[in-house]
């Protein structure tokens, strides 16, 4: 299974900005998205996918992350690079 996960920090401007266009983008191309807040309570979980940044746009294939995006992307930008990345995913 394919899906994508956003990862963010509380207070991260970029992060709140990108939430809203990986949703719609998630939604246009019918793949799930899962939002991880980092929280002491995760850590484990941020640590496991190596998350260095915020925000950090994951593709994961059956839990493996496949592709990685760190920053703010325009949505023209993030959409070629999810259409691509998902394309690849699926291929593998």
């Amino acid at each position: 299974m394919i899906e994508l996960m956003e990862v963010s920090g509380e207070s991260c401007a970029n992060c709140f900005s990108l939430l809203p266009i990986l949703n719609r983008l998630a939604a246009e191309k019918n793949i799930p998205l899962r939002h991880l807040e980092v929280t002491e309570e995760n850590l484990g979980e941020v640590r496991k996918y190596e998350i260095d940044r915020v925000p950090t746009v994951l593709v994961l294939k059956d839990g493996e992350v496949t592709a990685r995006c760190t920053g703010y992307q325009p949505e023209e930008i993030l959409s070629l690079w999810l259409d691509a990345k998902i394309e690849e995913a699926r291929a593998k």
